[in-house]
């Protein structure tokens, strides 16, 4: 099973300027959300962000700010671990559609419901173990799929960090690294995006 460009929303946890000095890899891990941040708004993909604690931990750091702003972002502030008990969960539905034809023509039940299109998150995190490890578990309770980009996710010791990636497998996350989004979002050599996208992760 592949990435669906379509289906995808991008929501990143907590790269805040008070945290990020304390993650492992930090400079690494940074700059692959900033790369996943720039791939959804050059692929249109939704994309939102959490600050836990802003006013504790700061804001989101600098450099990752700009590219969620440029892609339209949606922030969270957050004081619970999980985002999902914030209100992510209701934030990533999409607006309901319109019946089509007379509504009042056959039962609810046997009106055609159009598939939800955006059940699919790309994740990614810190720390990875905490918040990002929570936000996922209770995202697939809420019947999203949920892909963790490992990539661009830390915790403070790696120890941590290789615990949260082998809970979520084990829950039915699907690991990624920031590469394999990146193409299997494009899927082709020629899709128009192709070269501004491989220019953001040489």
């Amino acid at each position: 099973m592949l990435l669906e460009l379509e289906s995808s929303q991008l929501v990143l946890i907590d790269y805040q300027t008070r945290l990020m000095p304390a993650m492992a890899d930090s400079d690494a891990v940074v700059a692959n959300a900033v790369r996943l941040a720039q791939l959804a708004g050059l692929l249109e993909v939704p994309a939102f962000f959490t600050e836990q604690n802003p006013s504790g931990l700061g804001n989101t750091v600098p450099q990752l700010l700009d590219q969620l702003q440029a892609a339209r972002a949606k922030v969270l502030a957050k004081m619970q671990f999980s985002a999902v008990e914030e209100g992510l969960a209701e934030m990533l539905q999409p607006p309901p559609k319109p019946v089509q034809g007379n509504a009042r023509s056959l039962p609810k039940h046997l009106q055609k419901q159009s598939p939800d299109p955006s059940r699919t998150i790309v994740l990614a995190g810190c720390e990875a173990h905490v918040c990002l490890l929570q936000t996922a578990l209770d995202l697939l309770e809420e019947e999203f799929d949920v892909w963790v980009v490992t990539d661009a996710c830390s915790s403070r010791t790696e120890r941590n960090r290789d615990a949260a990636f082998d809970r979520l497998a084990g829950a039915g996350v699907e690991l990624v690294t920031t590469e394999m989004v990146a193409f299997e979002w494009l899927r082709t050599a020629e899709h128009p995006a192709f070269k501004a996208a491989q220019a953001l992760i040489k």
